[in-house]
């Protein structure tokens, strides 16, 4: 004969069901992997086919001038940062993105570092090295952060990009 469970061990594992269940995302963060580039929205942020869904990327470690703020212009440079990104990675370009630790921003975005599988070329770095973004540093995803912070020094040391274009290398860090 099957023996009744005491009712405050039924409601403890009820309680613990729901409150998992609330803790859960709505939305999982895809791990590390392949993508297509669907399009691009500005320097730092595309659109990707990942796994038939097409999530939106924020690149990590960098930031670019900003295009598309809703309270702010077009900053200088920024038309210029969007080009080059959607040169680096049209609408089908197969990429494989790499995230650290977190998976996504405030907004939902997914972040990662990005890559051109074609020839591995690492887009966050190679924006940075051309004067097309500063480094941004947001803990606790920092794998590429001195990397990236050289990469911006040598091209604000050479007046490269916005760098040069946006009141010269002297310009604040943004």
């Amino acid at each position: 004969m099957a023996r009744a469970r005491p009712l405050p061990t039924l409601l403890a594992a009820a309680i613990l069901a729901v409150n998992a269940a609330a803790c859960t995302p709505t939305r999982a963060a895809p791990t590390d992997g392949a993508a297509t580039v669907v399009s691009v929205t500005d320097g730092d942020t595309i659109d990707v086919d990942y796994g038939g869904a097409v999530e939106t990327v924020r690149l990590l470690g960098v930031d670019t001038p900003e295009t598309h703020h809703p309270t702010r212009p077009v900053e200088c440079y920024g038309a210029e940062a969007s080009d080059r990104t959607a040169e680096l990675l049209p609408a089908g370009t197969a990429i494989r993105l790499v995230r650290d630790t977190e998976a996504r921003d405030r907004y939902g975005r997914l972040l990662a570092y990005v890559y051109r599988v074609d020839d591995g070329l690492f887009v966050n770095r190679s924006l940075a090295e051309d004067g097309y973004a500063d480094a941004l540093d947001i803990a606790p995803n920092g794998a590429h952060a001195a990397e990236l912070a050289r990469a911006v020094a040598d091209a604000r040391s050479a007046g490269l990009g916005l760098w040069g274009a946006c009141g010269g290398p002297d310009v604040p860090a943004r």
